[in-house]
C-alpha cells in the first residue's frame, strides 16, 4: 500500500504573529505553478498589447497589462533573468490578499531556492522580491497597495517536510522533490539534513512531457496537446484515444525509471532508506514506477513547500519580536 501524505487543510493559514505584525505571504516560485499557502496556479505571464484577452486574471502594474496563468514558463535556472517571477509574485500576493479580504498590506515575502544553489543566489533574489518597497497593483479589477517589509529565503525541500523531521524521519532517508524544471534530492540522516549530498539536476517533469510528445508525434504524426498529456500523467485519466495512453504510459514508466537511476547515482538503497518523494513529479513516481510501497512515501500537497516557508517565515519573527522584548 502507497504511504501517502494528504495535503494540510488550507483554512487556517492567515499569518499575522499578531495585530501589529506584517502578514507574511509565502510563495513557491515553481517553473510549472506557483504555490502559496492556498493557491496554485500556473507560471506563465502573457504581456496584453491588443487589448483582447480571455481570461479574467489580468494583472496591471506599472502601465503594463499581463495575463496571468495561460501556459507555463520556461526553465531559467536563475529566476531574476526578467520580471516575471516578479510579476508572478504580484498575483500571488493579490490572491493571498483577496482571500483576507484586504487591499492594503505591508507584508514578508517568505520564498525558498534550492539549497545548492541558495548559496550564490539567495542575496539577489531576496533583492529581486524587494525591488520596490510600496508596490502599487491590480489583479482581477482589484487595486491593491503593499509596502513589502523584507524577503526572507529559506531551503526548498526541506522547508516542506520541516514539521514532520522529528516524528518521522528516522534512521536514513532520502528526499526527493520533482519540480516541472528541476529535481532536488536531500539525504536526512537522524532527523539532520546532510548539506554535503543536495543535489539539484535538470529533470523536471516537463522533460516526461517532451518526451511523450516526441514519441507521439513520431508514432501517429499527431499528438494531443500539453495539457492532455500533462492530465494522463497525473491522474492516469485523460479524454483521449487507447493508443495515445499506451504511448504516453510507456514514455512515463521509462522518465521515472531514470529518476530512480539518477537516485542511485547519489546513493539511493531502497533496502537502507525510506524515500520521500514531493513535488508535482510525484504522481509520476506514483502511478508509473516501480518501488517497495512499504518503503516511499508521498507528500501529494503541491504547497507544502510554501506552507513550510511560512512556518518558518512566522517562527523567524516570533524570535526577532522575543529577542527585541527582552532588550
Amino acid at each position: 500500500m502507497n504511504q501517502t501524505i494528504k495535503p494540510e487543510a488550507a483554512g487556517n493559514t492567515i499569518s499575522t504573529v499578531n495585530s501589529n505584525e506584517p502578514i507574511i505571504i509565502a510563495i513557491d516560485h515553481g517553473y510549472g505553478n506557483i504555490k502559496t499557502s492556498n493557491f496554485c496556479f500556473p507560471a506563465s505571464v502573457t504581456p496584453i498589447n491588443d487589448g483582447l484577452c480571455f481570461t479574467d486574471d489580468i494583472l496591471n502594474y506599472d502601465g503594463a497589462t499581463y495575463a496571468i496563468g495561460m501556459g507555463h514558463k520556461e526553465f531559467r535556472a536563475d529566476k531574476i533573468m526578467d520580471q516575471d517571477y516578479y510579476l508572478l509574485t504580484l498575483a500571488a500576493i493579490g490572491k493571498e490578499l483577496d482571500r483576507r479580504g484586504m487591499t492594503k498590506a505591508t507584508i514578508v515575502i517568505a520564498a525558498g531556492l534550492p539549497l545548492t544553489w541558495g548559496i550564490e543566489q539567495k542575496k539577489s533574489f531576496q533583492e529581486y522580491l524587494t525591488q520596490k518597497k510600496h508596490v502599487d497593483f491590480s489583479y482581477k479589477s482589484i487595486v491593491y497597495h503593499v509596502e513589502v517589509q523584507e524577503a526572507m529565503i529559506f531551503n526548498q525541500g526541506i522547508a516542506a517536510v520541516a514539521n514532520l523531521i522529528n516524528k518521522s524521519f528516522r534512521g536514513t532517508n532520502m528526499l526527493v522533490d520533482i519540480g516541472n524544471g528541476t529535481m532536488n534530492v536531500m539525504n536526512i540522516n537522524e532527523k539532520t539534513a546532510i548539506l554535503e549530498s543536495c543535489f539539484t539536476e535538470k529533470y523536471g517533469t516537463y522533460q516526461c512531457v517532451i518526451r511523450a510528445r516526441e514519441m507521439l508525434q513520431r508514432k501517429f504524426g499527431s499528438l494531443p496537446t500539453d495539457a492532455q498529456i500533462e492530465k494522463y500523467l497525473r491522474s492516469m485519466n485523460a479524454d483521449i484515444g487507447e493508443k495515445y495512453k499506451a504511448v504516453i504510459q510507456e514514455t512515463a514508466k521509462q522518465y521515472v525509471a531514470e529518476i530512480f537511476r539518477r537516485l542511485r547515482e547519489h546513493e539511493y538503497n531502497p533496502d537502507l532508506m525510506r524515500l520521500w518523494v514531493i513535488g508535482g513529479g510525484g504522481c509520476l513516481v506514483k502511478n508509473f514506477g516501480v518501488y517497495d510501497a512499504d518503503r516511499v512515501i508521498f507528500i501529494e500537497d503541491l504547497r507544502a513547500n510554501a506552507k513550510g516557508y511560512e512556518r518558518m517565515a512566522r517562527r523567524a519573527l516570533e524570535k526577532r519580536r522575543a529577542k527585541d522584548e527582552q532588550q
